[in-house]
């Protein structure tokens, strides 16, 4: 027996509904950058927060991401947004937990949202493109 097989793997059904639980706590690189690449307008229903410093967002940041960082998220920042409008949260990478804590407040604050899983890595990683703080 290895360390893989040493525990258990969860029967299907148990699976099949901790993964596509999964999906509604999170998204990835490839699905971001398909909705802001799309030529329809409607392709981005979200907002993209980068949840990192400002000197880190005016070296590199996605595309049409608002910065906010994760400490700075409060109602009155957020006011300018119907309620029923879906953040998308985004870090450093995996080794940086700002997204999730922004994802923590912001469902705090009763707004929908999901974590960009990768982060800044992950993007750099697919072979996708950053823009630069002047650029928008």
């Amino acid at each position: 027996m290895t360390p893989v097989s040493a525990v258990p793997a969860a029967d299907s059904a148990a699976a099949y509904a901790h993964f596509s639980a999964s999906l509604s706590f999170e998204t990835d690189c490839a699905d971001v950058h398909a909705a802001l690449a799309s030529d329809d307008p409607r392709s981005v229903d979200f907002v993209l927060l980068d949840v990192r410093g400002p000197a880190h967002f005016s070296r590199g940041h996605l595309p049409d991401a608002v910065n906010l960082p994760h400490g700075k998220i409060v109602a009155s920042k957020l006011a300018e947004y119907p309620p029923d409008t879906l953040f998308v949260t985004y870090c450093a990478g995996s080794h940086c937990n700002g997204a999730t804590r922004a994802a923590i407040r912001l469902a705090q604050l009763g707004r929908p949202v999901k974590v960009m899983i990768g982060g800044i890595t992950g993007w750099l990683d697919e072979g996708f493109q950053l823009a630069i703080a002047d650029e928008g």
